[in-house]
């Protein structure tokens, strides 16, 4: 669920998670930076240019924000034996935890020409592992929440729960 401009509704959970910043949430009192979009999105069409792409010829950035207010980004790593190519999404998660960790707040990808993309869902599933289902992406319906880009995903709790 949005509300108005495609920002997330504040009052949609996905049921049985936690509100991270709710009292007693994993996050209780947690200031999120503010998303300078245009910024994030500038930075993935940046990092497109490092992308090392020589089999498709396909490169993609990708830009987020994490809870300390770090921008972080990825790019595409092709290679010979195509099923091990790394996506931009798998090289930001990884700068992610080689730079000490943290939570993704907000995301955003780009392809070479500067064209919103969004991520396959094997990436879905290792942003919602990092950012969680109040990570923000930016789609082409607006900024929505990881719930919505990702329903009833498959997580930590499932494996507990077993």
């Amino acid at each position: 669920m949005t509300g108005s401009h495609g920002s997330p509704d504040p009052a949609h959970r996905t049921p049985g998670r936690a509100d991270p910043g709710a009292p007693g949430g994993p996050d209780e009192g947690a200031v999120r930076p503010a998303v300078d979009w245009e910024a994030l999105r500038a930075a993935a069409r940046e990092v497109t240019a490092r992308a090392y792409v020589p089999y498709s010829g396909f490169p993609v950035g990708a830009a987020a924000l994490t809870d300390a207010g770090q921008t972080i980004v990825g790019c595409n790593v092709e290679n010979a034996s195509y099923g091990v190519a790394l996506c931009a999404e798998c090289s930001l998660v990884s700068a992610l935890i080689t730079g000490g960790g943290g939570r993704l707040v907000a995301f955003t990808c780009s392809g070479g020409q500067g064209q919103l993309l969004m991520p396959c869902g094997r990436c879905r599933q290792l942003l919602w592992e990092h950012g969680g289902p109040d990570l923000l992406v930016d789609t082409p319906a607006g900024i929505r929440p990881m719930t919505e880009v990702l329903p009833d995903a498959f997580d930590a709790g499932d494996l507990t729960s077993r």
